[in-house]
This record gives structure tokens, sequence and C-alpha cells, in this order.
């Protein structure tokens, strides 16, 4: 692992916090944070953490000896001084004489000593951090460092890699317990450099920000070069199928096998990120891989992201892709069957009332393809690949040097469900669409981009399509929630159906289509030549027809039924005077919605349309405004607010019945009319 220690990065950094009034040591603490936390083999996502000791004034202009460590939220690769709160060091230091202290007593006595009270919370290992008596601490969960600890002879291994230069820590779980017990590792041997914590990472200290960060990346290097000059033959590789099915294939029926189903037909959804490389082929094409799995994760802090390990199922052969949905959900089953068994068990053991969190793996490992990280939003699904990454590293090191035997779940689960954790994870309240996608073709447009950017405020991910990408992209940006823009001419089916495999691409599927985009051409219809009215039919309503069969085939394969949504307009009801090339796809577009929640309803996909009228758009616009008012001999202002209401609707109004329907749990075949009021265009 390379040092990237510059000095001078690190003279500017000093100098430009200077300017804001942050001294040297807490601006070099910022500096080799970043470093460390930018290399994902030391830390990620949240892992890790760093601490200096030094003088703080509060409120009222008092000095104090204080700790400033990273706190809780704060990635240490783009933290700032504000995510590392002072803490008075006096009170941390008078807590080492207690016998103990729990979890909750812990965070409140670090509150309370808080310089700053807005500060985020202090670290869960802060007593760790203060108990040793160096200026610099860092901590990290190098994979190479793992690759060491995680072996059932990990104190000799350590002893045999590092001498007597790193103390050896027995696992205790991060807080009060494991900071005392580190404090008197380091106290018995004063000369140690660092500190091993077995199943768990590394801490290093020295007397300025460059000593301690140098001491970590010597250390995890003298760890990379034993792994490497020591590592044994690979295992065996696993027997694969003659002819492999692709990612895409198999991505629909993995999302909707982990989706978390609440009864009534109704469905917490993942996302899915799919994730492969020469490296991971490599690893997870072992023929032992299912059980490397099932041993847990190579260091207890991740299993925050991907419970108790990863998953691991067979290789899908391309020639039984119809057998392969069962086989998913078989696997599925068999792992939320041993983590409610592990909740239920450990759960057991006292008296802590805990609530057990959703059974569904987090990372699914699939030999020949690579890896698919579930999470209930695209950020999330991507930290499970992340993360399994970073756990392939460490169990690759320790197979070489040994055999992978990290924390048992035993003591895994304490930490898991740590009572804070459960306390954060009651009060965060998912958006009514999280874990779900959202195509919406004509998304570029004044619709469609309401649409989106409704949606995604909802919790959705769209995927806007339109014939102009980079229209697209910028309704994208603007939606929001990591929405992407695709180009396609959707009256082209093979654009289509990529567009849709984009979706799975990227999301893993699709759960609500918004089938919106339309155009119109006038004239009296007995005098339309035939070209015009089958270019209207092609986007009008065979696009409609096409967005369909694409959504209900990724949605059968999920198997936790989903939307259709149509734009129908007032057309397809009252049709205005030479308007027929529009209406009349329109017509047949309303029918099809009806359709299909004919023929699918049995499956959960529900099926309905809007009908909105007298939308400025790309369809409506100032030109059409004028030539639609002339026709019916009235103002453009009386045409465009000529409803019961009075009022002119707009592209969020229609946006808010979209909403609506996609919310309705229990509506389907429906016909919502967005006008302002038409008794004309009503339904009966």
């Amino acid at each position: 692992m390379k040092n990237l220690w510059n000095d001078a990065d690190a003279e500017k950094m000093v100098a430009d916090y200077a300017k804001k009034g942050v001294d040297g040591d807490l601006a070099l603490r910022v500096y080799t944070t970043r470093l460390l936390g930018g290399e994902p083999r030391l830390v990620l996502h949240g892992g890790g953490n760093t601490s200096c000791k030094t003088r703080a004034t509060d409120l009222v202009g008092d000095e104090w000896d204080v700790l400033c460590v990273k706190g809780s939220g704060w990635d240490m690769a783009v933290i700032e001084p504000q995510g590392l709160p002072a803490v008075k060091m006096g009170a941390l230091l008078k807590a080492r004489a207690l016998t103990e202290l729990s979890d909750e007593d812990m965070v409140a006595l670090q509150r309370s000593n808080l310089i700053d009270p807005a500060s985020p919370n202090p670290s869960v290992e802060t007593l760790l951090h203060a108990f040793l008596p160096h200026k610099f601490v860092d901590h990290t969960h190098s994979t190479a460092i793992l690759a060491i600890v995680d072996q059932e002879d990990s104190k000799a291994l350590v002893k045999r890699v590092f001498g007597d230069r790193l103390g050896y820590v027995p696992y205790i779980k991060p807080g009060f317990d494991l900071a005392k017990v580190a404090a008197e590792v380091f106290e018995a041997d004063p000369s140690v450099e660092g500190l091993i914590l077995d199943k768990h990472g590394i801490f290093t200290f020295g007397d300025d920000a460059r000593q301690a960060y140098d001491r970590m990346i010597h250390y995890v290097n003298v760890a990379e070069e034993y792994v490497a000059k020591n590592g044994k033959p690979k295992a065996a590789k696993a027997a694969l199928p003659a002819k492999l099915a692709k990612a895409s294939d198999i991505a629909p029926m993995l999302r909707g096998a982990v989706a978390v189903a609440r009864g009534e037909g109704r469905f917490d959804r993942m996302i899915s990120d799919f994730r492969t490389s020469d490296a991971i082929i490599d690893f997870i094409n072992s023929a032992k891989i299912a059980e490397l799995a099932g041993r847990g994760v190579s260091t207890p802090d991740l299993s925050i992201r991907i419970k108790t390990g990863p998953m691991a199922i067979p290789a899908p052969d391309a020639d039984k892709l119809g057998d392969y949905k069962a086989v998913i959900r078989s696997h599925v089953e068999t792992f939320a069957k041993d983590y409610q068994a592990y909740f239920e068990t450990n759960d057991a053991l006292d008296d802590v009332k805990r609530t057990m969190l959703d059974p569904m793996p987090r990372l699914t490992l699939v030999p020949g393809l690579g890896m698919f990280g579930h999470g209930r939003t695209l950020k999330d699904a991507k930290i499970a690949s992340d993360v399994g990454e970073m756990w392939i590293e460490a169990v690759r090191g320790a197979e070489a040097i040994g055999n992978f035997q990290p924390l048992s779940k035993v003591d895994l689960f304490p930490l898991e469900y740590w009572s804070l954790e459960q306390a954060k994870l009651a009060s965060n309240k998912p958006k009514p669409l999280t874990g779900q996608v959202v195509l919406i073709t004509g998304g570029a447009g004044a619709i469609g981009a309401a649409t989106a950017k409704l949606f995604a405020a909802n919790g959705a991910h769209a995927v806007i399509v339109d014939l102009d990408p980079a229209k697209a992209a910028e309704a994208a940006k603007a939606a929001g929630n990591n929405s992407i823009g695709v180009g396609a001419d959707i009256t082209d089916p093979a654009e289509m159906r990529a567009a849709f495999d984009k979706a799975v691409a990227v999301y893993g599927g699709v759960d609500i289509l918004v089938s919106n985009a339309g155009a119109a051409w006038e004239g009296r219809i007995g005098e339309l030549d035939d070209a015009t009215l089958r270019k209207s039919f092609e986007l009008n309503f065979f696009a409609h027809q096409s967005a369909a069969q694409n959504a209900v085939r990724i949605m059968l394969e999920q198997g936790t039924g989903g939307v259709l949504l149509f734009n129908t307009s007032k057309q397809a009801v009252n049709p205005g005077p030479k308007f027929g090339a529009y209406g009349i796809p329109k017509a047949a577009t309303l029918f099809l919605s009806r359709q299909y929640a004919l023929d699918y309803g049995a499956h959960g996909i529900r099926s309905n349309a809007v009908n909105a009228d007298r939308i400025r758009s790309g369809l409506l616009t100032d030109a059409m405004i004028a030539s639609r008012s002339g026709a019916r001999g009235v103002s453009e202002k009386e045409y465009m607010s000529g409803n019961l209401l009075g009022q002119e609707v707009t592209a969020d109004d229609v946006a808010q019945a979209f909403l609506h329907q996609a919310l309705a749990e229990r509506t389907t075949a429906d016909v919502t009319t967005v006008d302002g009021g038409n008794i004309a265009a009503a339904l009966r």
C-alpha cells in the first residue's frame, strides 16, 4: 500500500484551514483522515475512526483539553473539521475508573461533554482513543490485517507477523469494555506502535499526524507482504454450466426474491447493484464459495451493511433459465430461515427487547457472473457491493495463509443489534416509493419531468426515457435520487427494449411504468393521409403497447406485482375537431390499459390511465394553443382555463394523479380525469 503523505499538500491544508480559524493539529488530523478514508482496503462508508488530542474553547470562552474524534455519520474520505467533534478529556479519562458503563450511558457521557452541543455523536470507540496517551490515533479495518486476525490461531500469527511492535487485544465488542482492555494491553508494553484488535482491525498512534499515519501504512504493508509471500495454492474451482445465463437474465428474479413480503400483495422492494471483475469472478468461482459465505463477515462493522454475510447461489444455466427462479427463491428462503434462527437463538440469551431486522440477504454471489448488492436505495445497494469487494479481498487473503475464521455469529449479534443502532433504525421512516423503480417515457417533457421529480421525491429511482438523450439526462439530474436518463426512439422496439434493459442493469428491475410519450397531428379525419395516421398510431398506441409488454415481462420475473400507468388524454373520450389522428390511437390506448388490468390483475399488476387536457408541454405548444383555441372560437386564456373550475391545469397536477394511482394499492382499471372539470369528457 502506497504512503500518500505529501508535505506540500499537508502544508496547504494547514494554511487553508488556518484562514478559517482551525488550528494546525486539527487540520493535519483532517488531512491524514482523508488519506486513510480514500483507500477502500482500509475503510469503507463511514467505517474506521481517527482522533487527536488538543485544546478547544467552549461557548463561554473557557479553554479545555479535548479529544477531537470522528463523529457518527461522517465518511473519513471527505471529512471536515466539524466531523471531528471535540469532547472534554477530563470526563473521558475519569470514566476509566468505573467498573461498568452501558452503551447508552457512554453516549450520554460523551454528548454531555461536547464543546459544541450541536456536534454529531462521537464514535463508539471514543473512549479507546481517549485512554491511549498519544496525541494522534488512527483506526482502520484493513483487509490485509483482517486476513491475519480472521484465523483460528490469530494471536500466534499476529506475533509471528509483527513481533513485539504491535499489542494484541482479544475480541471485545466496541465500547467501554474494549477501551479499558486496549489501554491495559498498551500499558503492559508502552513501546508498541499500535494495537491489533482480533477479528476487528488495527490501531496505530503517534506524537504527530504523520507518525500515526506512517505507522498505519507500514504495518498494513507488513501484513500484505506476509500474505503475498506465504500464500498457498488457490482452492479448486466449481464446475460451471457450458452456457451461462447473463446477469440481466437473472437480475429481476433475484430482485423479486429478496423483496420483503408484507402480506396482501405488499412488498418492501430492494434495488440491486450488479458488480463484476476478473478478481471477483476468480474468487467466487471457488468450489467452496458457499461455505466461505456462510462463515460470516470479515469484520463485525460489516454486519450493518451485509448482515451475517453474503448469500451464494449456483451459477445460472442459460439452457435451464426457466427453472432458475425457483433455485433463487429456495436459497433466499434458506438464508431468511437461517437468519431468523440466528436472531431467535441469540435474542433469547437475555431480556433485552429487540426488533428483528428483515431477514433478506444484502449481498448475493453468483459464480460465473459476479455479485449483486441489495439495498432499499441505490446508494445502499452500491455500498453493499463495495463491502462485498472488500469482503472478498479479506477472505482471499485469509484463505491464502490459513482458513478464514471470522467472528462467531454469537459475538456478532450484539453488534448487529446494538441498542443505539436499533434506535436509529426505528426513527428511519422510508418514503412511500422507497425501493421502487419507475420508468417514464416522454420523460423530458413537461408532464414526464414533473412526474419523475415527484416520484423521486417520494423515494423512487426514475429511469427517464426520451428521444433526446441530453434532455433525458437533464431531467434525471433535476429529478435527483440517483435517477438516470436514457435516449431512445420508443417507436423502435429494439430501442424500447434497450431502455428497459438499462433499468435492469442499473437498478435490477422495474416496478412502475408511466407510459407518457405522445405527439399530436392535426387535420380532418376524412382528409388525413394514411402515413400521418399510421405515424400517430406508432407513437400514441403501439409505443404504449411496447412499453407495457417490456414492463410486464420484467414484473412477472420479479413476482412482486407492479403498476402500469398510461397517459391517454381526454381525447380518448371527448374528441376535438381536426384532432382524430391523435384521439383515435389514444382511445385505443385507454382500452389497452383496461386490457392489461384484466389480463394481469391476478399477478398483482395494476393498470390505470390518466386523461389530462390542455397541459402546456412539448405537445401543447404556444402554436398549438393558438390553433386549438381558434378551432373552438375562444381566446387562448379561455381555452386553457375552459373548465368547470375556471383554472389552468398544469403538468404538476398530472404528476399528482400518476402518483395517486401508483400508491392506490387496491385500484386498477381506473381512469382519472385531470382537466379542471369537463362534463363532456367525464366517463359514464
